[in-house]
């Protein structure tokens, strides 16, 4: 919807979705644009904003809190759709951005992250409370079911969530994949065959609210750069789609690092010149593991990490050694191993092997049975990292969901 040269404020429209038109996507600063970077068969990859120093905003309604309840369901979804918020909405199952036409039978905010390095939402959102509670206001509008806010079962809960009205607060513990949403989905509703359920970030909740109140799209966040290849990690604030040059020069240990966008499991490789994904609040960086050993996995040593003990013979004999885990793979792809390691980290009513196998087949029926609308990559991720036969568990997930979606 722009062209090189052109001028725009943040929240000027810059794309459109393929098969929802009126889903725009909004530029997060106001500059110009500077580059359009496209692959195969023009694929858009990147739209490049030099940003001014200050930024400058398209004007959207603003409303009292009292005003807001007032407005119809059709004028708020116009208004996020129009401001380029509406991308915060995820629709399970699939995990795609949510249809502006559709009615969840309920939403779903997962307000923790148990992810590796990820950053302390209490920081992240501290003081948010108002616009957190009007995004949850109007959320409750686009559905019949609940609005579950989901919370780690702690002493520490944030006010910003625990003092949330009208919503259904959930307590989950343990440790990761606790915060991912689809597992929190599978033990408060599963989800069925035909059901259509809404899951959004805090962040997310938070852009909504102040968009109402304040009438700008307000693209700035809190995001945490960490990993034990950077010298100072920190909290930056900045803006959605932000460059890492800045948070990364002269702030590594070393050179050879794979910079990701988001957690290690599931984030993005992005390289030195990347940017800060949409739905990111950190900058993961870790060593590059590019390199061969001798003897692999046969050798004995007590810095590797193995669930399984099957690297690392003695690494068993002190659990909780904090240790540097880099990106090598320490393996080949082979055939799947049934050791049943899947399920100790899937708590989740379903079996990730079988599910896993039945995609591979490219059996529906048999992915329908075994819960392929419960699950997203980032619910089995932790499969791929522990998994011996060192399969790319989240892509083979993706081409399930990608067929299911598409037959």
């Amino acid at each position: 919807m722009v062209k090189e040269g052109d001028s725009v404020k943040a929240g000027t429209p810059l794309f459109h979705d393929k098969k929802h038109e009126n889903v725009l996507y909004t530029s997060p600063v106001s500059g110009e644009i500077v580059e359009i970077k496209r692959g195969e068969k023009r694929k858009l990859l990147e739209i490049k904003v030099l940003a001014d120093k200050v930024v400058e905003h398209e004007s959207f309604g603003k409303y009292s809190v009292s005003d807001i309840a007032n407005l119809s369901v059709d004028k708020l979804k116009q208004q996020i759709l129009n401001s380029g918020l509406w991308p915060w909405l995820v629709q399970r199952p699939f995990g795609v951005v949510a249809d502006p036409s559709a009615t969840p039978k309920a939403i779903h905010i997962s307000t923790f992250d148990t992810a590796p390095l990820a950053p302390d939402y209490s920081i992240l959102f501290k003081g948010q409370d108002q616009y957190f509670q009007v995004g949850v206001d109007i959320l409750k509008r686009f559905t019949s079911g609940a609005i579950h806010v989901n919370v780690h079962n702690s002493s520490e809960i944030p006010t910003t969530f625990s003092q949330a009205k009208g919503v259904e607060l959930n307590k989950f513990s343990g440790q990761h994949p606790a915060s991912c949403v689809g597992v929190q989905i599978h033990h408060i509703d599963p989800i069925n065959k035909g059901d259509v359920v809404w899951t959004i970030s805090p962040l997310g909740v938070i852009q909504i609210g102040k968009l109402f109140l304040t009438g700008v799209y307000d693209a700035s966040r809190l995001v945490a750069v960490a990993g034990s290849e950077v010298k100072k990690p920190q909290y930056y604030k900045t803006y959605t789609g932000a460059s890492v040059k800045r948070f990364i020069d002269n702030n590594l240990n070393n050179d050879h690092v794979r910079v990701i966008s988001g957690n290690p499991l599931t984030g993005v490789a992005i390289g030195k010149e990347g940017h800060v994904g949409f739905y990111d609040h950190q900058i993961s960086v870790l060593p590059e593991g590019d390199y061969y050993e001798f003897l692999g996995w046969i050798a004995p040593g007590k810095n590797k990490l193995s669930l399984q003990r099957a690297i690392g013979l003695f690494s068993f004999l002190s659990p909780n050694k904090e240790r540097v885990i880099d990106t090598n793979t320490h393996g080949e792809p082979r055939a799947f191993v049934q050791s049943g390691v899947f399920e100790q980290v899937t708590p989740m009513d379903i079996l990730p092997t079988h599910l896993l196998k039945s995609i591979l087949a490219e059996d529906i029926d048999e992915m329908e049975a075994l819960g392929i609308y419960e699950v997203i990559e980032e619910d089995l991720a932790l499969c791929e990292f522990v998994d011996v036969s060192k399969h790319k568990v989240q892509q083979i997930v993706r081409e399930g969901i990608d067929l299911v979606q598409n037959s």
